[in-house]
């Protein structure tokens, strides 16, 4: 099968699958547990039939493919990505790794290889955590770390919670459990994703090996205050939110750059409550989002918020709430398994670059329990969750190859 055949399959399967959005002509809305998510899913299944593997969804959401090997109780090779979106994103951000990995069992198949052990190809529910806060729903549910009370806990801006979303999708989360694999049932994991970067287009650079990948906390934070007129209410009689909480806001992006080494801080969303011209504000709710290859960096950043929402609080006469969203540690990738790409690279030319990924992934979250190797491939002007998001169907091709051979190795082996 040559390059330009590799090429042209994933070409017609992500074109097809962009037409599965809310906002058509204005980027991918795929958000999780909607119409456009099992629109998606139900394209992922006939195209994993059409490719030979047995097919099922899990009690998340997630939907696997599964080429048999000889001993099927041998931990399984599995590869994919994330076929959700945020909103207003790009067509290629996860959806282009699980295609990449069918893709993978097609090459296998046509190359005759005999698996050893399974090699299943995933498309997980929710990575990006766009709709509920959150984020890595299906593969942390896959390792075991999801419960209905998590279920219950996370709601999206309309008060829907995560429990509600996955009825009205005709899932049950009383069962969100068994989506669990057992362990040791997944002895490795592989992952083709964009880079939304700029580092391997700039460079002209064809295949990114990913070395690590950050760890991430985000949190909501929602300072109380108390609402007043904004012309007779006196500046020293005010209880305003806003005040003190962009007393705090306007430092957060400093404490990551005193660091020095790449550590990032982001507050994303602020709003006021009730956010009338004329009104001194009772409620400012913003979210944070950290991330860094130290987590100590991270603890020490989410640290001096909260003594300063301690500080500007009290000052205010206020009070402050701050719920975790996310608590993620920095992963290092199998260096076993990135050399083998590497020797790939070199035998077909192609050009390559070791690089950490400032991205939390799939890869992040399963980083954490299974060896795990992740391959990215450029992004134009490092654009990405936009809808100028583009990389090359070639590029996708050459990654599809790469980790074909990396996966015929895995499951080959006893």
């Amino acid at each position: 099968m040559g390059i330009e055949e590799v090429t042209g399959r994933i070409a017609q399967d992500l074109e097809h699958l962009k037409q599965f959005t809310a906002t058509p002509g204005e980027g991918c809305t795929r958000l999780p547990f909607t119409k456009e998510a099992r629109e998606a899913v139900d394209f992922l299944r006939k195209t994993m039939e059409e490719a030979g593997l047995e097919v099922h969804e899990d009690a998340a959401g997630n939907v696997f493919g599964t080429m048999k090997g000889e001993n099927p109780d041998l931990p399984c090779v599995m590869m994919g990505s994330h076929y959700d979106s945020v909103v207003n994103g790009g067509n290629y951000d996860g959806i282009a790794g699980v295609v990449c990995a069918i893709e993978v069992a097609r090459l296998l198949k046509e190359k005759g290889i005999v698996p050893k052990r399974n090699f299943v190809v995933v498309g997980f529910c929710d990575e990006e955590g766009m709709r509920f806060g959150t984020g890595y729903f299906g593969s942390g549910a896959m390792l075991g770390n999801r419960d209905p009370e998590y279920c219950k806990k996370f709601t999206d801006k309309n008060g829907v919670s995560i429990y509600e979303a996955m009825k009205e999708y005709n899932l049950d989360p009383e069962k969100v459990q068994d989506a669990k694999w057992p362990d040791g049932s997944i002895g490795y994991f592989l992952e083709a994703h964009i880079e939304q970067g700029p580092v391997l287009d700039a460079e002209n650079i064809e295949i990114g090996l990913v070395d690590c990948i950050v760890g991430i906390q985000r949190y909501m934070i929602t300072v109380n205050g108390r609402s007043d007129h904004a012309g007779t209410t006196p500046m020293d009689m005010r209880m305003d939110a806003v005040d003190a909480a962009t007393k705090v806001i306007s430092k957060i992006a400093d404490w990551a750059r005193e660091k020095a080494d790449g550590s990032v801080s982001t507050v994303g969303y602020i709003n006021t409550i009730p956010g009338g011209m004329n009104i001194v504000a009772e409620k400012c709710e913003f979210t944070v989002d950290i991330r860094s290859k130290n987590n100590d960096n991270i603890n020490d950043i989410a640290n001096r918020i909260r003594a300063a929402l301690d500080r500007e609080v009290k000052a205010m006469g206020g009070s402050y709430d701050i719920q975790n969203k996310l608590t993620i540690t920095p992963v290092n990738l199998s260096m076993d398994m990135l050399r083998e790409m590497e020797e790939s690279c070199k035998e077909h030319g192609y050009s390559y670059k070791y690089l950490p990924s400032g991205a939390g992934h799939d890869s992040l979250e399963i980083g954490q329990v299974i060896p795990t190797a992740m391959l990215f491939v450029p992004s134009k002007d490092g654009r990405s969750h936009c809808p100028v998001e583009f990389t090359k169907y070639s590029d996708f091709a050459k990654a599809s190859v790469i980790m074909a051979e990396l996966a015929e190795k895995l499951i080959t082996s006893c």
